[in-house]
């Protein structure tokens, strides 16, 4: 942490709260969301994204997809380095 940005939360937390009078509208509003678990507020932004814009559902064709011409390549013996799988 910034050891000058340490002292100063309370001037961080009044320009955060002057900027949400000076600009929070009917017409343009903020949300807050609570940030402490990183993953959580990302799927609970995109949800909350996702419930305000209006949708219906659309006429879709089933696509047939021609047969695969797969096995000409023979891949390479490389040894790639992969990310661990944790979920």
């Amino acid at each position: 942490m910034d050891l000058k940005s340490y002292d100063r939360w309370d001037d961080y937390t009044r320009a955060r709260d002057e900027m949400f009078a000076a600009t929070d509208t009917s017409w343009a509003p903020w949300f807050v969301a609570r940030s402490e678990d990183k993953k959580r507020v990302r799927l609970n932004g995109i949800s909350d994204i996702l419930k305000h814009v209006p949708h219906k559902p659309i006429a879709t064709e089933k696509v047939v997809l021609p047969k695969r011409k797969i096995g000409r390549y023979k891949a390479a013996d490389y040894p790639f380095r992969y990310v661990e799988e944790r979920f």
